[in-house]
């Protein structure tokens, strides 16, 4: 039996972005790589955390939570172009499915307060 968050879109996309950075960056940039590796598996885990939570608060607090973390994926990317430490279109692709994550998250804590 599938977990919910296995159901989620944005569960799927925010795997897809640990496996795209994380391992597309280059050696000799371990305090940046490790920020992410932070920051991106808390996207994923947070997700996972509200769409297992059957409180609409719950659920709403989780997304959010997962929300700030792609915001500080984001603001990592701005730090990696910043310092030319990493291809730009590897960076914009990135940011672009972040992008695309927040959207989703934003849409899905609107989506709570209706209910």
């Amino acid at each position: 039996m599938p977990f919910d968050h296995d159901k989620l879109d944005v569960y799927k996309c925010a795997l897809a972005l640990v496996d795209r950075v994380i391992e597309q960056m280059p050696n000799g940039r371990a305090h940046l790589k490790d920020q992410l590796d932070r920051a991106t598996p808390s996207v994923v885990l947070n997700i996972a955390a509200g769409a297992g939570e059957s409180s609409p608060g719950d659920k709403k607090r989780f997304y959010r939570m997962a929300r700030r973390s792609a915001t500080e994926s984001a603001a990592t990317l701005d730090l990696i172009a910043r310092r030319n430490h990493a291809p730009p279109d590897m960076l914009a692709k990135a940011r672009a499915h972040l992008e695309r994550i927040v959207a989703m998250l934003i849409r899905m804590t609107q989506s709570s307060k209706k209910r």
